[in-house]
């Protein structure tokens, strides 16, 4: 019942008579069922790959900071920045026309001490062996001529045919020439154990002294010359010809970059799940397509610092493409899921407890929650291991904060629905 004061009575007729609705009397309306437009997608099965994704460094698949161990100056370089070169390949020369004088002095020294062991070896030894021999048979010939001779004279002597001192000269001679042979025996038995062996080690030794010195004499010629150890291009090169090489300090350096290592540390957990021979795909900054790889290390041993585990992705880079120290995005695929039911990850939605749920779209275009449990995720989609079937509609957008039972139509949401106005729109309604 409305209820006015008689001022305004004639007034109220007035506006009665006029057709005019009263809005303040106007009974209560049924207020309309609300209906949202959503994006929807029906759930299907695909496959999936599970993958995993860091940021890495590339780095050379070989590296050599090539440093003298002599002091000198550059006489010359070979190669410039930027130079291909294979392993063994002359790079640069330091003066050396020293060390060349004093390998020439060491190589006369070797050859001289060449001849001297020849000489040992095939004319003195064999020479002081054979004299040896000879002095023994001459003075055992001549033992027994004395030896003869006493025993005759003896003879003689006992029949008092020869005087005593024709006896006692027979006994000198043979005393004289037993000792003549002994001494010749000793000398040989000595030419055998030991000196002819260490007339010839001597030799030898001497030799091989001699032969040591070229060759370090060879040796600091050979440092003069600067070569490359591995393939691969010459990427520093600090100094120019005539400069001062100081030993230790690196003179050039050569890097391996027709294939690239993508080093990055990765959770024990995701590192546990790898296996060498992964395919993987490394994204670099400026360059459209990722470039394939594989893995090729596992570290067997956690980083001290960051308790993760270093991976190394072999890359090719026949063209020249990638640069050694560029920063770039490793992706690893870890497995591969043929029939996999999938939904969008936006389309789940995490409650208060912690849950993953979707919203259902039923056949009476009702949304209704339901709890789900999901597996690997791949890009923007994530694998459902329990709670869907396929075929069913989920809403792939909005889902958050939508109450349990809302009517929803298929669609795509416009800017009414989303919440966005026009500016225009928004200024007529604070009009009205």
């Amino acid at each position: 019942m409305c209820i006015f004061r008689n001022s305004t009575w004639s007034m109220v007729v007035v506006l009665l008579t006029a057709g005019i609705p009263l809005t303040g009397c106007k009974a209560k309306e049924e207020v309309p069922t609300v209906e949202v437009t959503v994006e929807a997608i029906a759930v299907a099965k695909q496959p999936l790959t599970e993958e995993v994704t860091s940021d890495a460094v590339l780095a050379p698949l070989a590296q050599a900071a090539i440093t003298p161990k002599i002091t000198a100056p550059v006489r010359q370089f070979y190669v410039q920045r930027g130079a291909k070169v294979k392993a063994g390949q002359l790079l640069a020369v330091l003066e050396n026309r020293d060390l060349t004088a004093v390998e020439l002095d060491n190589k006369g020294a070797y050859e001289q001490a060449q001849a001297a062991y020849a000489t040992a070896t095939k004319a003195s030894v064999p020479e002081d062996y054979q004299k040896a021999e000879q002095d023994v048979a001459q003075t055992k010939a001549n033992l027994d001529l004395q030896q003869s001779i006493y025993t005759a004279r003896k003879s003689l002597f006992a029949q008092g045919a020869i005087p005593g001192r024709d006896l006692d000269t027979a006994t000198a001679a043979l005393v004289q020439a037993q000792a003549a042979y002994d001494i010749a025996a000793q000398h040989l038995a000595s030419q055998k154990s030991v000196t002819r062996e260490a007339a010839i080690q001597s030799a030898k030794g001497q030799l091989l002294s001699a032969e040591g010195k070229y060759q370090g004499a060879q040796a600091g010629v050979g440092y003069s010359e600067i070569h490359s150890p591995i393939n691969g291009v010459v990427t520093d090169r600090p100094l120019f010809a005539g400069e001062i090489a100081a030993a230790g300090q690196p003179l050039l350096t050569v890097m391996e970059v027709s294939s690239l290592l993508a080093k990055t540390h990765l959770a024990q957990q995701q590192a546990q799940r790898m296996h060498i021979g992964d395919e993987a795909e490394v994204a670099a900054p400026g360059v459209d397509e990722p470039f394939k790889g594989k893995v090729t290390l596992i570290s067997p041993a956690l980083d001290p610092g960051s308790t993760t585990v270093e991976v190394w992705i072999k890359v090719t880079n026949s063209e020249g493409t990638l640069k050694a120290g560029t920063p770039v995005k490793v992706t690893v695929a870890l497995q591969t899921i043929p029939d996999a039911l999938v939904v969008p990850s936006a389309a789940i939605v995490t409650d208060s407890a912690g849950k993953k749920q979707v919203m259902v779209i039923g056949t009476d275009s009702t949304a209704h929650r339901r709890s789900v449990e999901v597996g690997i995720s791949q890009d923007d989609k994530t694998q459902i291991t329990k709670g869907l079937q396929p075929g069913e509609q989920v809403i792939s957008s909005g889902a958050y904060a939508m109450d349990d039972g809302t009517k929803v139509k298929v669609g795509k949401p416009d800017e009414k629905d989303s919440g966005d106005e026009k500016p225009s729109a928004a200024k007529d309604k604070g009009k009205d």
